[in-house]
């Protein structure tokens, strides 16, 4: 880090007269009230507060040391060797630990000759006294060699007045001596000099001019511009100031490192290739403030020289403006560049451009807008006019413009989702019509249009991969480890003990809730609400902008909650931070509370972590099969929420409200019935048909079984006109409890007792309207009808064995699932009573 930037590498920069008037427009750019309470501006000397959030630098953790470090939870290096070879715990060694602290370039300790209560304020320079006194002591001693130096500095000298203050700026120590001028550590760097450029040690003069060049001691949380050139030391400022602004954060040791970097004949940033300077480095967060201080200087000069950043062929994202999607602010942390070279169609380019300046759209909608011209200009250079002459576009580029599109793939060769690659080709065709609009497609051929076949299908939906759930199996092995999450994740300043509380309360409002990932990380601290005896989970639905939802919690997730929330009243949280339940990494974060991010790195972290994970399948021997760890990310907690209500036989318009849809199809997504499964349950389910009596009555085989279940809610039918007619021919009104071609089994339960309820009502309304005795025996009749089916299928499951049973409750649970579904999507139940047809018109 100290080697200094030699001016060999220097390229032909701005001319002098350019550069003076750069610096003279910079300095009505820099702030010259920057941080009053830290930044000198006269002595060009930043020291940090310690205690301020806003700058990267700490104070060691051991009580009694007084070095600052990087890390809010760090030791300085002197305190960790000492921790290594002590045989306390870390709390314990914090706070008893008493260090020895360095005094190099540093003469705090004064003589130590006293006469009374006065001593002599001298800094000390060796054996304990100055050097005036050691001098005088070396003369004594060599008079009388016996003689004890404790016993001499009691008897002997008188104390001398205190000496001026340092010749450097700012230094405020000690002059070693009237002489030299300077303080014990200027006067080694002085002689250093002198060595150097073989220049006298007794010059005052010269040693004047070194003095005013030259920074003071500088501390762990200090940096000095003042040994800089004036341009050079402006620019610095300028984009020190300018990162601070994007990241509300200084970082003196950084600044320190690279400051002192330069050599003191450097005039300029300008003048220096950003690549040479980067080539010095290897810690990355030097090299990031390198790249950001080098891209603020050059983006100023830009504007100084009056050059638009839209007009240049790579696109600085922070210098045209374009928002970012993923802060609070729309302020970009980290800038991205976007080289327009790519795009070899000049055209093409222009009208990219133009709707930057136009649009100035956000982040999102500029990477996919760029995408798809990513895609569609190799193709159109393919083409044999290579798409550069708009003239000559013809149908047949268009064409291959949205083929590019149409087969488009993610890095790893995946194909994009359809979905995607249709927005991809609509951000396209929207450009082009921009293009149009704003006359930049005048010469372009009416041929190079969009056309009705230029659409990206829906893709086929395997039914065996639907739904992402984790099995109930691995989630809870998952649990027997929860004690491990978060170990060993590094988050902020917080203790270890809380990053691992944090991060397990999170898991289970996740595995619980079925909430998204980053709907659980925004969560309020005061998210739980009583309702009566029970609670709710109080939510915001950022994606569909529903705020202030409720959704009821189970006691073991309201414990979970709880405990989280006494030991976070109990942690030191930034007050941005206070009004969510999982806080930031930092008060400074672009996100107020726990990123998303975050959460899924600690899951993946912990995942990864554990020993054994089995699948619910065997290999050949009977051994479980390891569970493929990948399957297991923050997303697929939702999907095992509906799965898990799913199987519980939950309806599907009860889980799209749990799942806070507004479509039962999009609810439907989250789980699955395989056709695997739905084999094996009709398999096992067609050998449990009754009839309405009670005797078995078996299926024939699996296509029977669906085939005569067409259309019949409460049981299978096997009248042949109805089963021809899909369902749709019954010529007793669905009394089906009174047919002799019912054929009910256990899956139709819940749906029977749902009509007995039903049917209990119509007899109270009927009861209610003096209806005739004859529709009221009916609705009686239907009653006994379907509660003798009832127990005569509840009979015949009791009088099976437990694991048969089992199967057949299981077999149950699939198909009621599947007919949720295939009701939903499109097939439609006829009326379960009386067929009300419309009057005829008079």
């Amino acid at each position: 880090m100290s080697t200094a930037i030699s001016l060999g590498t220097v390229l032909p920069g701005p001319q002098r007269r350019e550069l003076g008037a750069w610096w003279a427009w910079l300095e009505q750019h820099v702030a010259h009230d920057w941080r009053p309470a830290e930044w000198d501006p006269e002595g060009w000397l930043f020291t940090g507060d310690i205690d301020s959030s806003d700058t990267s630098i700490w104070k060691c953790t051991t009580l009694a040391c007084t070095v600052t470090v990087k890390s809010p939870a760090g030791h300085c290096r002197g305190c960790t060797k000492a921790l290594r070879v002590s045989d306390l715990d870390l709390e314990t060694f914090s706070a008893t630990h008493r260090p020895v602290i360095s005094n190099y370039g540093r003469a705090e300790s004064i003589c130590e000759v006293r006469r009374g209560r006065e001593q002599c304020p001298r800094t000390v320079g060796s054996l304990g006294l100055c050097r005036s006194h050691y001098s005088l002591w070396h003369k004594h001693v060599a008079k009388d060699p016996t003689l004890l130096l404790e016993v001499w500095a009691r008897t002997v000298p008188e104390p001398l007045p205190q000496l001026p203050s340092c010749l450097v700026l700012r230094c405020g120590e000690q002059q070693i001596s009237p002489a030299a001028e300077l303080c014990a550590y200027h006067y080694r760097r002085w002689q250093r000099h002198c060595r150097d450029t073989k220049i006298p040690e007794s010059s005052a003069r010269e040693r004047t001019a070194w003095a005013d060049g030259q920074s003071p001691y500088l501390n762990g949380h200090q940096f000095s511009l003042r040994h800089l050139a004036p341009g050079l030391r402006l620019e610095i400022l300028y984009a020190v100031q300018e990162r601070e602004a994007r990241c509300g954060m200084v970082d003196p040791s950084v600044t320190r490192w690279i400051a002192d970097s330069f050599d003191p004949g450097a005039e300029s940033w300008l003048s220096f290739d950003h690549e040479s300077l980067v080539a010095r480095y290897k810690h990355l967060n030097v090299l990031s403030q390198l790249r950001q201080w080098d891209r603020d200087i050059r983006l100023k000069f830009d504007e100084f020289c009056g050059v638009d950043p839209v007009d240049k062929m790579k696109l600085d994202l922070v210098a045209i403006g374009l928002k970012s999607t993923l802060s609070r602010t729309g302020r970009r942390t980290v800038n991205r560049v976007v080289d327009l070279h790519q795009i070899t169609q000049p055209w093409l380019r222009q009208i990219l451009v133009e709707w930057i300046r136009a649009a100035r759209p956000e982040g999102g909608e500029f990477s996919d807008t760029f995408r798809a011209i990513q895609l569609v200009s190799p193709a159109l250079a393919c083409r044999p006019s290579g798409g550069a002459d708009p003239a000559l576009l013809q149908l047949a580029d268009m064409d291959a413009a949205v083929d590019a599109i149409r087969i488009a793939r993610r890095r790893d060769g995946e194909l994009y989702g359809a979905k995607f690659r249709r927005d991809l080709l609509t951000k396209f065709f929207g450009l082009l019509d921009f293009g149009r609009g704003i006359g930049l497609m005048d010469a372009v051929a009416g041929g190079f249009g969009r056309q009705i076949t230029h659409r990206i299908p829906d893709e086929d939906v395997d039914e065996d991969e639907v739904g992402k759930a984790i099995p109930e199996s691995v989630i809870r092995q998952l649990d027997a480890h929860l004690d491990r999450l978060g170990a060993g994740f590094a988050y902020g300043g917080y203790a270890r003990e809380d990053i691992e509380a944090m991060f397990q309360a999170a898991y289970v409002v996740v595995r619980d809730t079925g909430r998204r990932p980053g709907e659980v990380c925004k969560l309020p601290v005061d998210c739980l609400k009583v309702d009566g005896a029970e609670f709710d989970l109080l939510w915001d639905n950022h994606k569909a902008r529903r705020f202030r939802r409720r959704l009821p919690v189970a006691s073991q997730t309201v414990a979970a909650i709880r405990v989280w929330q006494e030991r976070r009243a109990q942690m030191d949280i930034p007050d941005v931070c206070q009004r969510y339940l999982f806080p930031a990494i930092t008060g400074n974060s672009g996100n107020r509370h726990l990123a998303s991010n975050y959460l899924s790195q600690a899951i993946r972290q912990w995942v990864d972590a554990i020993p054994d994970l089995h699948a619910e399948a065997a290999d050949t021997d009977g051994s479980p099969l390891p569970f493929d760890r990948t399957l297991i990310y923050t997303y697929a907690f939702r999907h095992s929420y509906a799965q898990r209500h799913a199987d519980a036989g939950v309806k599907i318009d009860v889980l799209r409200d749990l799942m806070d849809h507004r479509s039962i199809q999009t609810t439907m997504g989250y789980y699955k019935v395989t056709q695997k499964r739905k084999r094996e349950a009709i398999k096992t389910m067609r050998l449990a048909v009754i009839d309405r009596t009670g005797a078995p009555a078996p299926m024939s085989s699996n296509t029977a079984y669906e085939a005569r279940s067409v259309a019949v809610p409460f049981g299978n039918c096997i009248e042949p006109s109805n089963v021809k007619a899909g369902g749709g021919s019954c010529r007793i009104r669905f009394q089906c409890a009174g047919c002799g071609f019912y054929r009910p089994d256990p899956s139709y339960l819940p749906p029977i007792e749902d009509h007995i309820r039903s049917l209990k009502a119509d007899r109270e309304v009927a009861q209610a309207m003096d209806a005739d005795e004859f529709v009221l025996r009916n609705l009686n009749d239907q009653i006994d009808a379907f509660q003798n089916v009832v127990a005569v299928v509840r009979d015949v499951l009791k009088s099976l064995p437990a694991d048969e049973r089992e199967r057949i409750e299981d077999a149950s649970r699939v198909l009621r699932k599947t007919r949720a579904a295939e009701g939903i999507e499109g097939r439609v139940l006829l009326p379960l009573t009386v067929i009300q047809r419309e009057e005829p018109v008079a």
